[in-house]
């Protein structure tokens, strides 16, 4: 039809170009262990043409899943663009996971090359052996010389640039192409594969930016402390490109003492991370001071965020933590916790229990909650049920997987396997994952509000909890208990005592099902991992 808009490629190349040619002068900071190296946009665009030109040279081709297993860093973001803008699919692999899982990502994806941090070489030769698609093998560091590895064929990334051409040569790539893969975590059976397209990856990356969602802005001095291994990063290396902010790397280095002086050095302004970094961020600065007041907001999200972190972090230091919920199904984002407009005369107290919470839908998000018969229910903070999304950055479909396809609707929904409500300012409160609610006597209780009550105790540093077989009520929750360093070490009769002023007794667990741990095992992106203490319990 005559007179319609348009026809404009939603592409990850669009994003670099603008990056070069808004915002040209901008920078990207890496701490890196030999130092902090700073380069523009615009001399990072130079590089990824020459990077492109490698990839090509090594015989990548369109379609091509190129892996990387990598810290956060600029030759990291290198690959994020120049892999997707030849037309190949960047896959990055989990550092964190176990042998077993890599080994069954790298042949599900059929990985055809493996970009390797120099200082990570030891993992991936010792898997080597077992990939069965892999033909080449880069090495990412500062020298210029290839150390010693018995990785084959095997080359240098610093002296593959230094000999690639810089002629530009972008095909034609269209939005609907794939531009990345990411592997959820796998707490139940293998890791399943999420394919991502340069439009969802597009619109994801205009999504997050706006502003009753993250509020960006080319002012803003970005460091994303989540794993570029995660869900892209939760997307912050595209949106910064977008939008020309100054993006900080904090490299494998994120113990709180370098995250307090990267903060202060760099005038960071928002923070991306899970609870677990921000938590040990919060027992720092109490303990040694630091200057944090350069941040407007910390995005925190991968797991529950504490309200008594929430509390902490706003009160005792004046940062506000905006809670963020999603999916790697996702391309991550689904929710992000703000205060609105109608909340601002609300007080503090209650202002926080929002914050608390998962936050409301951003554009492009369509969310419902269903109960065991699949009838929608009602947004009115009571109800609960499971929450379905769908939009044009969620999967349709995991990657190569026909058997887990039972998420997925014939009409479009997404199964989150999450259980939660929605109230009538559309703020979603997720009370749990269905494998993780416990079923007491009949009713339900929550595990993730438990936590959060539990976490919220002086004395407490984390705590997890899951049910345990019994033979009256069925289930019965256990709590395991991480105690903060300093102070006395608080008893199990004060947290009983302060769970009762939320929960009814009913729900209380025993004295003797309070139990204390050194520290509570997670996955491989941070989150507690249950499925281990529900070993060990058994």
């Amino acid at each position: 039809m005559d007179g319609l808009i348009m026809d404009w490629d939603l592409t990850i190349p669009r994003i670099l170009d603008r990056a070069r040619k808004v915002f040209p002068h901008n920078e990207v900071v890496s701490n890196l262990p030999e130092g902090r190296h700073s380069y523009t946009w615009a001399e990072f665009y130079g590089r990824v043409v020459r990077l492109m030109n490698v990839l090509r040279k090594l015989g990548v081709k369109r379609g091509d899943r190129v892996a990387t297993f990598a810290w956060n860093h600029y030759r990291h973001l290198e690959l994020y663009f120049a892999i997707p803008c030849c037309g190949a699919i960047l896959h990055t692999l989990n550092l964190r996971l176990f042998p077993e899982q890599l080994q069954y990502i790298v042949n599900h994806a059929e990985d055809s090359m493996i970009f390797v941090d120099d200082n990570l070489l030891r993992p991936i030769e010792a898997m080597a052996g077992k990939f069965e698609s892999v033909k080449q093998y880069v090495v990412m560091g500062p020298a210029t010389d290839l150390p010693e590895t018995t990785l084959a064929p095997a080359a240098n990334y610093e002296t593959l640039m230094a000999e690639a051409s810089d002629v530009e040569n972008f095909p034609e790539i269209g939005e609907r192409e794939a531009c990345g893969l990411c592997y959820t975590s796998g707490t139940t059976g293998n890791p399943k594969g999420v394919l991502y397209s340069h439009r969802g990856t597009f619109i994801h990356t205009m999504m997050v930016g706006m502003t009753d969602v993250l509020g960006l802005s080319e002012r803003d001095v970005m460091m994303p402390v989540v794993p570029m291994f995660h869900a892209n990063a939760w997307g912050n290396p595209y949106i910064c490109a977008m939008i020309g902010a100054r993006l900080i790397f904090a490299g494998s280095d994120v113990q709180p003492e370098n995250l307090v002086r990267l903060i202060e050095q760099e005038q960071v302004t928002i923070a991306l991370g899970v609870p677990t970094i921000w938590n040990g961020l919060l027992q720092y600065l109490r303990k040694e001071g630091g200057d944090i007041s350069s941040l407007r907001a910390m995005l925190v999200g991968g797991s529950a965020v504490p309200r008594a972190m929430i509390e902490a972090f706003l009160q005792e230091f004046g940062v506000p933590i905006m809670q963020g919920w999603g999916m790697t199904e996702m391309s991550p984002l689904g929710a992000v916790s703000r205060i609105t407009r109608k909340m601002e005369d609300w007080p503090v107290a209650k202002q926080i229990d929002t914050m608390a919470k998962q936050g409301v839908m951003p554009p492009c998000v369509e969310m419902k909650i269903v109960d065991d018969d699949g009838t929608e229910q009602p947004w009115d903070g009571q109800a609960v049920g499971e929450l379905l999304v769908r939009g044009p950055a969620v999967a349709s479909a995991y990657y190569n997987n026909p058997e887990d396809s039972a998420a997925f609707t014939d009409d479009g929904w997404f199964h989150t396997g999450d259980v939660a409500s929605i109230d009538q300012n559309a703020v979603l409160q997720i009370t749990d994952r269905t494998k993780d609610l416990i079923k007491s006597g009949g009713e339900w209780i929550s595990s993730v509000a438990m936590e959060s009550a539990i976490m919220a105790c002086p004395g407490v540093l984390e705590a997890a909890v899951v049910a345990r077989p019994d033979e009256k009520w069925d289930e019965r929750p256990l709590a395991f208990v991480v105690r903060a360093a300093e102070g006395d070490p608080i008893q199990p009769q004060a947290i009983i005592a302060a769970l009762a002023r939320s929960f009814a007794k009913w729900q209380l667990p025993a004295t003797e099902d309070i139990r204390f741990i050194e520290e509570i095992p997670k996955t491989a992106v941070g989150k507690f991992d249950k499925k281990v203490l529900r070993a060990q319990l058994a």
